[in-house]
């Protein structure tokens, strides 16, 4: 089982583009694969962990609903952001400078996951995070993503959405997490379908603007460590 994995910064990249990078990663990983199933010989899949920012952008998964779109496509140019069905699972959230996204394109049987434990790694990655910055958060029953005080009926909110695909273990897609994000763009949308929780950024808890990068960092070796990865 390989578990070492391609690092890349990509950083500031338009949506279309960084999906068409993640399905030629990924299209390549199931290829090996299903070669390996016909061969005697086997040749090790690769695993790969893309960091990026994104220009302005609603996402809808497939499972997700266009009424969570509040506002027209009219009004959407007017703030300068674009809107793009993807074939993650989830429901609807945004992506903009400032929020870091995570593309893990890895053989989830190079470290022994399922896709429930996969999500929960991913999880765990951004909760540890948190806690590099005293910051305690935790899961949400009966919904993905990391919370804080997730069990307040009327203070719970969002620092971390999540939604993946998977195709015979290998996966795509992966995590937002809001660090210095424009939170006003979240007042557009339902965020991942819920009306009646809130959504949060690292900034808006720590009361000032953070280093992005001293995040990445420390959001990188949080991946090494949950995941057991060996990363390059």
């Amino acid at each position: 089982m390989n578990k070492e994995v391609s690092f890349k910064d990509l950083g500031l990249i338009e949506y279309k583009k960084a999906w068409a990078y993640q399905e030629n990663l990924f299209d390549k990983t199931i290829a090996r694969k299903l070669a390996n199933k016909k061969s005697e010989k086997k040749v090790e899949t690769l695993n790969y962990l893309l960091f990026v920012e994104h220009p302005n952008v609603y996402t809808l998964g497939k499972s997700g609903s266009e009424n969570n779109l509040l506002t027209s496509f009219v009004e959407m140019q007017k703030l300068d952001v674009t809107f793009f069905k993807t074939n993650r699972g989830g429901d609807i959230t945004y992506h903009g400078p400032g929020q870091l996204v995570v593309y893990p394109i890895i053989d989830l049987d190079n470290f022994s996951l399922g896709l429930k434990d996969y999500i929960n790694a991913l999880e765990e990655v951004i909760i540890q995070t948190l806690k590099e910055f005293n910051i305690e958060s935790s899961r949400l029953e009966g919904a993905t993503g990391v919370w804080l005080d997730a069990d307040s009926k009327t203070n719970a909110r969002k620092i971390c959405a999540i939604g993946v695909r998977t195709s015979r273990f290998v996966s795509m897609h992966g995590l937002a997490f809001n660090i210095n994000t424009n939170l006003d763009f979240f007042s557009y949308i339902n965020p991942c379908g819920f009306t009646d929780k809130g959504v949060t950024s690292l900034e808006k808890e720590l009361g000032k603007k953070q280093d992005i990068d001293f995040v990445k960092n420390i959001v990188k070796l949080k991946f090494a460590d949950v995941f057991g990865m060996n990363i390059l």
